[in-house]
């Protein structure tokens, strides 16, 4: 993975009125070899507040994420353009620690991924990498994230159970409890609820609501509703770029791109 810097001034949509910025992208780029996937995206994600990202399949949302949180270090010939900055500090700056920066910014993914192990086990594993030993400290940290996940009740007395063994709404709760454990500044979400039952996704929804109080979220969905009954702000992207940033209210009231209306009223995408 190589990496070109790029600090030039732009008057992008994505440049938030929100007092508070989480994280900052300025003309971030990114190739896979030759081809290029996203194109000068300025983005100011707001603190504290959910940010749904929506766009048609292929448009780059997830390797934006994955950008913000350097998964795409692991494929090769991938090259960043731009700037990304959380807290200030760029996260491909060469003296930066990409494990830093995956604890900071975490990420869940479409499909829960529990490991496995047992369900303590599982929420625990991130503590243990920061160095962790203390089993008191552990365990609270493990009921604290079980808690915010809204899972701690369903599982507190079969915590040594088989995290496999839950049921696939229980497993993306338990894969949230897992990321937020370690006490991350960012908590981005892949499509997250997209293979759960509509009692689950409501679940999952009023779930969002609790932790934006502590996390910033962004959250990639495909469900128009979902954007607009969770979402305070909305971010549309279309062909690698970003095409339109704004409270969620405006962007599907009063859209400013006709590519945006066109997506959200369902004439393609």
């Amino acid at each position: 993975m190589t990496r070109t810097a790029d600090s030039g001034a732009s008057n992008s949509p994505g440049q938030a009125t929100a007092a508070a910025t989480a994280l900052q992208a300025r003309a971030l780029g990114l190739r896979y070899g030759s081809r290029r996937v996203l194109d000068a995206v300025d983005l100011d994600l707001p603190a504290r507040r959910i940010t749904a990202l929506i766009g048609p399949s292929g448009c780059g949302k997830s390797s934006l994420l994955r950008c913000f949180n350097r998964l795409n270090d692991e494929i090769e010939g991938t090259r960043v353009e731009g700037e990304v900055r959380l807290g200030g500090i760029d996260v491909y700056g060469s003296d930066v620690h990409v494990h830093e920066v995956r604890r900071r910014v975490g990420i869940v993914f479409q499909r829960p991924n529990p490991f496995p192990s047992s369900i303590h086990h599982n929420v625990a594993y991130g503590l243990r990498l920061l160095g962790l030993r203390n089993r008191r400290e552990i365990h609270d940290r493990v009921e604290a994230a079980l808690r915010a996940a809204a899972l701690w009740d369903e599982v507190a007395d079969r915590l040594e159970d088989g995290a496999p063994g839950l049921s696939l709404g229980q497993q993306q709760r338990l894969v949230i409890a897992r990321a937020i454990a370690v006490e991350p500044e960012v908590l981005m979400l892949d499509e997250p609820a997209s293979a759960l039952d509509p009692a689950a996704t409501l679940r999952f929804e009023e779930l969002l609501h609790g932790l934006a109080a502590r996390y910033t979220l962004l959250l990639v969905t495909h469900n128009m509703q979902q954007a607009a009954r969770v979402a305070d702000f909305t971010a549309f992207m279309h062909g690698g770029r970003l095409v339109e940033f704004a409270d969620t209210g405006a962007v599907f009231t009063r859209p400013r791109d006709r590519r945006t209306e066109a997506f959200i009223t369902g004439r393609y995408g």
